[in-house]
């Protein structure tokens, strides 16, 4: 007997969740590896928990000058990119929101997601206004 569309699809759901969830797994190992790689190289004086930390913070400056030193004329692409990172963050908070456990992981995807549904509805709106100033004005 055939499958029908819906039963392939939701087959193919179940292996994509399988997949983001090793390939979230594989994330979450490597940044721990590379935390604790840290913290034995330096003689313990480096916590794992400083290390990520420290990451994060400096892609929070490579992210800001990499924003604010975009020329205009690659604003809409820009934006546009935002737009699909954005939709990829809220398959992320969605993933988290369903299938965690814990309620801090259900709150913060939670949070993301409403940031990420936020940029993305902003972004097209900006996307929107600015063709909007190309269009030729009816009198």
């Amino acid at each position: 007997m055939e499958k029908t569309a819906l039963e392939q699809a939701l087959d193919q759901l179940d292996q994509a969740i399988a997949t983001a969830r090793a390939a979230l797994a594989n994330v979450d190992g490597d940044a721990a590896v590379a935390g604790d790689l840290a913290h034995a190289v330096s003689g313990g004086a480096v916590d794992p928990f400083i290390f990520r930390f420290a990451i994060f913070v400096l892609a929070i400056f490579v992210g800001y000058y990499v924003v604010w030193s975009v020329t205009p004329a690659l604003h809409t692409p820009l934006m546009a990119v935002t737009n699909a990172i954005s939709s990829v963050i809220v398959v992320g908070a969605l993933l988290a929101v369903g299938i965690s456990a814990s309620g801090l992981a259900t709150g913060f995807g939670f949070v993301a997601l409403v940031l990420a549904a936020v940029n993305i509805f902003g972004g097209f709106l900006v996307t929107q206004r600015m063709l909007a100033m190309y269009k030729k004005k009816e009198r």
